[in-house]
């Protein structure tokens, strides 16, 4: 009876020893678990960091790469404004956020005497403003895009909107730019004074409804 006493209590044990051992191991594999979670979320909470630090660069870095753009084209389509019109004009490019978005806007800045005159350039002057601009900026982002865009610039009656009194200095500017940038210009144009500053000049001329074309 003693015996066997003994030999339930051993059972006992021996199942009590077995289920703590179970219970033991499953402890330790949810500490390695818990481990792992907590390196793995550590990792993802580094790798949050070095994204946040990375997204900052680009951000400090677009804004760069902006501004600098903003001041090229600023810049050069001022020169073609004040080559053409005179000292007293020049153009603005502001950097406006809208909808998440950054957008450019452009205005046309004029001295009257001491008053500063800020307009949108539809507004500026007349339409030969406009065509000063259009050219100029169609010029500038060809040269500041990267990578560099080949080929010739294409002009479609460059200046049709400016007068005979300012279409000279017009002409001379696109002149210079041509030399400056080593690009060739190819235009269409109805004005003689674009067409005296040309190295060649086609004439093209409609003749019993065919198109005639001579060099000049």
């Amino acid at each position: 009876m003693y015996t066997e006493k003994v030999d339930k209590l051993q059972a006992a044990v021996e199942e009590f020893e077995s289920y703590y051992n179970r219970r033991r191991g499953e402890v330790n594999q949810l500490q390695q678990q818990r481990k792992e979670a907590q390196e793995q979320r550590e990792k993802v909470h580094s790798r949050k960091e070095m994204l946040q630090q990375v997204k900052i660069l680009f951000q400090e870095s677009s804004n760069y790469a902006r501004e600098q753009a903003r001041q090229q084209i600023q810049h050069m389509v001022t020169q073609a404004l004040q080559y053409t019109f005179g000292p007293e004009i020049s153009f603005e490019v502001e950097l406006v956020e809208k909808r998440g978005n950054p957008e450019a806007e452009f205005y046309v800045v004029s001295i009257y005497g001491a008053e500063s005159v800020k307009t949108r350039p539809d507004d500026a002057r007349g339409g030969g403003v406009v065509d000063v601009i259009s050219m100029a900026l169609r010029m500038s982002l060809l040269e500041t895009s990267i990578p560099p865009l080949p080929g010739p610039l294409l002009l479609d009656e460059p200046g049709k909107h400016v007068s005979d009194q300012f279409a000279p200095n017009l002409a001379h500017f696109i002149k210079s730019l041509s030399e400056a940038f080593s690009r060739q210009v190819l235009m269409v144009t109805h004005n003689r004074h674009f067409a005296e500053t040309a190295d060649k000049v086609y004439h093209v001329e409609l003749v019993n409804g065919k198109s005639s074309v001579h060099l000049d």
